[in-house]
């Protein structure tokens, strides 16, 4: 069967066959047989073509990689392991932030830590002028999933009140080219927080506020299914959140 995910990634690339064949070094003939017949390339021309499409190797040829190989390499894309979100270094969120060259991506439902954060504020804004991507989604304050993780958390109304306030701190953003703000509706299992290929998760467990649960620092790695997994969620909750206008 023909390979349609390479065919469309090389379109959405925006490159020829004989590009691609001359980046990884390989006859064009062969890249053709890849496309039209289904053949599957050898792992280091796999591995090449992902990386020179920016998309995953799993995407191209989801069978692959086996069970071992993508459990290994999805072991590899956890960096650290930290029981709690207040005993992530104080310093690894700006790291985090400051790192980003094309995307940074927040999922919450207040993040008040971050909002309240005048330093994080300027620099959020800094990246957007420089033409980095910043989206941050927050939970509207209305809904019954922000009012039903207020109870979760013994917190009750102010769940919703801590939304209100970290809107107010984002207000000077609105309107500066590449950044965007939307309330979400969602259950959310997760926090996530993006820049580029590094996430920090952090994970929701119930009767316990966020800033007590665990975190994982995750980095994307070729094979792997972790990060892939938390960037699939975020865009899903992206494309059914509402635009917040300045």
């Amino acid at each position: 069967m023909a390979n349609e995910r390479l065919r469309a990634a090389l379109l959405q690339k925006g490159v020829s066959v004989a590009d691609l064949a001359e980046a990884i070094e390989v006859d064009p003939k062969t890249v053709e047989r890849w496309i039209t017949k289904g053949r599957e390339p050898y792992r280091k021309h796999r591995f090449a073509t992902a990386s020179y499409l920016g998309v995953d190797e799993t995407y191209l040829w989801p069978q692959a990689l086996s069970r071992e190989q993508v459990v290994a390499a999805s072991e590899s894309e956890v960096l650290a392991i930290y029981p709690h979100r207040w005993a992530v270094p104080r310093d690894a969120w700006g790291r985090l932030f400051t790192a980003a060259s094309e995307e940074i991506g927040v999922l919450v439902y207040s993040g008040l830590f971050l909002a309240d954060d005048a330093a994080m504020m300027r620099l959020l804004g800094e990246k957007a002028r420089a033409g980095v991507r910043v989206r941050i989604l927050l939970g509207d304050p209305e809904c019954a999933e922000v009012a039903q993780r207020g109870q979760d958390e013994g917190v009750g109304d102010s769940m919703a009140a801590q939304i209100r306030s970290v809107l107010v701190f984002y207000r000077p953003l609105l309107g500066v080219d590449n950044f965007e703000l939307r309330l979400h509706q969602t259950i959310l299992y997760n926090s996530i927080y993006q820049a580029d290929d590094d996430y920090l998760i952090n994970m929701h467990v119930y009767g316990t506020r966020a800033g007590n649960a665990p975190v994982l620092h995750l980095r994307r790695v070729a094979g792997g299914e972790m990060v892939t997994t938390y960037a699939d969620s975020f865009e899903k909750v992206w494309a059914q959140a509402t635009p917040v206008e300045s």
